[in-house]
């Protein structure tokens, strides 16, 4: 089964789904954050319509791994999320994932102009495919 992925954001949250073999991740989508329960309930359908097994929310952590603000966010939008679903959903550490985005689209030769839109998809892209790494290894 596929895992999706989610880039949550105060504004957008990115989308990202896996292939069939969950090996590579591939941008889906960006939907506006509403409120938490209609987020929930989007990225849920969202995950049905994939068929996904289950779904990565990324959660930002300080340096002593600990959620930070935006962290503690994105652990409530995984509970609003787990309320909607019988898919597990798990929380995976994003520090960094923006900063990969940005590097990614760079090396894909994107113009400057179109490298200031949003990052959203290829951040949980990002999210999803170290993930994806981690999981391969063990």
């Amino acid at each position: 089964m596929r895992i999706l992925a989610v880039d949550p954001g105060s504004k957008r949250i990115g989308i990202a789904i896996s292939d069939p073999s969950n090996t590579i991740a591939n941008p889906l989508t960006v939907i506006r954050h509403v409120s938490r329960v209609i987020d929930a309930a989007q990225i849920a359908q969202i995950a049905g319509e994939q068929g996904a097994g289950s779904i990565i929310v990324g959660q930002a952590l300080d340096e002593d791994n600990q959620p930070t603000p935006g962290g503690r966010s994105a652990a409530r939008l995984a509970q609003a999320i787990q309320a909607q679903t019988k898919l597990p959903v798990i929380l995976w550490d994003e520090s960094g994932s923006t900063r990969a985005a940005q590097i990614a689209r760079r090396s894909m030769g994107t113009t400057r102009q179109k490298r200031q839109g949003h990052l959203d998809e290829i951040a949980a892209t990002v999210i999803l495919q170290t993930y994806l790494d981690a999981k391969n290894i063990t």
